[in-house]
C-alpha cells in the first residue's frame, strides 16, 4: 500500500508587502505537491496595506486561510499561524520569498526519513543585481557552510525556510515572542530545539528564493537590528541557565572575508567583502546599543 504524503501547513507572516506576498502565493500555487496535502496560512501582522485582494486571487488555487492580528512582530505571527494549522508539519517561509517547485517534496522526503527532526533548506538571493541584497544573503550562505557542515547535525536555519513537526513545535512553545523584529528569533528557536535534545537536518534540495530589496541604509538597519537580536539571544541563554555563546575564533572572521572570493562572486567580490565588514560593524553597534539601553533602564 502506498504511503500517504505528509500534510503540511505553510505559514507566511506578512506586513505591508502585498506585492511580495502575491509572488510568494503564486509560487506556492505552483508547488509540485498534491493540493490536498498542504494548506497555506497567511498572517497579516497588523499591516496598513490590505492584503485581502491579494489573498482572494489564490483561493481557487490553494487551500488558503487569512488571519489578522495587531502588530506584534513575525514571531507572534508565526505562532498564531501555527495554532490555526491542521498540518502534521509546519513549513515557515517569509512573504518576500518564493519556494522552488519541489520545495515541499524535498521537505517531505526528510520528514519521512526523520519525522521528529526540524528541517531547514537553502535560501538563495533572487535579486542578484542588488549588491546589498547579495551581501546579506552571502552572509547567510556563509553561516550555513559554517554551522551546517554536517547535514544531519545542522545547527542553524533562518525562519524563511524552516519546518517542524507541528506537535513538537507547539510543545516547546514555538518562537520566542519577546523578539518584536525579525532579528534572532530563529536563532533562539534553533538553539532551544537542540538544547532539548532534538535534531536538525539540512535538506539542500529544499530551496526558496529571497527577494529582499535593500539600499545601503536599509542594509545597515537590517544588520543593526540583527545585533540587537543577538543581545536578546544571549540574555535568553542566561535566563535558561546555559553557558554564554563563545566568541567565534579569528578563523571564522578571516574565512568570512574570504568567502566572496571563493563563492564565484567575480568582479564584485571586493565590494561584497567590504559590505560584509560593514555588516559586522553594524551588528556590533546594534548589540552594544541594545545593551546600553538595557543598562540605562
Amino acid at each position: 500500500m502506498k504511503q500517504e504524503r505528509p500534510f503540511f501547513s505553510i505559514v507566511i507572516p506578512t506586513y505591508n508587502r502585498p506585492e511580495q506576498l502575491a509572488i510568494c502565493l503564486r509560487a506556492c500555487s505552483r508547488l509540485d505537491y498534491p493540493r490536498d496535502r498542504f494548506e497555506v496560512i497567511v498572517v497579516d501582522d497588523g499591516g496598513t496595506m490590505p492584503v485581502d485582494e491579494v489573498v482572494n486571487q489564490f483561493h481557487a488555487l490553494l487551500t488558503l486561510k487569512l488571519l489578522r492580528q495587531d502588530n506584534a512582530g513575525p514571531a507572534t505571527a508565526r505562532n498564531r499561524g501555527a495554532t490555526e494549522a491542521t498540518g502534521e508539519f509546519l513549513a515557515f517561509i517569509d512573504d518576500d520569498c518564493a519556494p522552488a517547485f519541489n520545495w515541499l517534496q524535498a521537505l517531505a522526503a526528510q520528514f519521512v526519513a526523520s519525522p521528529d527532526c526540524a528541517v531547514g533548506g537553502q535560501t538563495r538571493n533572487a535579486l542578484t543585481h542588488n549588491l546589498y541584497s547579495t551581501a546579506s544573503q552571502l552572509l547567510i550562505s556563509y553561516l550555513f557552510s559554517y554551522y551546517n557542515v554536517v547535514p544531519h547535525a545542522a545547527r542553524f536555519f533562518p525562519s524563511s525556510n524552516l519546518a517542524f513537526p507541528a506537535k513538537r513545535f507547539r510543545a516547546i512553545g514555538g518562537f520566542d515572542v519577546t523578539y518584536p523584529r525579525a532579528a534572532g528569533e530563529d536563532r533562539e528557536l534553533c538553539d532551544r530545539w537542540l538544547h532539548l535534545g532534538y535534531r536538525m537536518v539540512y535538506a539542500t534540495q529544499a530551496v526558496v528564493y529571497h527577494a529582499h530589496d535593500l539600499t545601503f541604509l536599509t542594509f545597515l538597519r537590517q544588520h543593526f537590528h540583527y545585533g540587537r537580536g543577538a543581545l536578546c539571544f544571549h540574555q535568553g541563554l542566561a535566563r535558561r541557565g546555559q553557558r554564554p555563546v563563545k566568541v567565534e575564533p579569528p578563523a571564522f572572521y578571516f574565512n568570512l572575508l574570504r568567502y566572496p572570493f571563493v563563492s564565484e562572486q567575480g568582479f564584485n567580490a571586493l565590494i561584497l567583502m567590504l559590505l560584509l565588514v560593514v555588516a559586522q560593524v553594524a551588528n556590533a553597534a546594534g548589540f552594544f546599543w541594545e545593551r546600553a539601553k538595557g543598562t540605562a533602564a
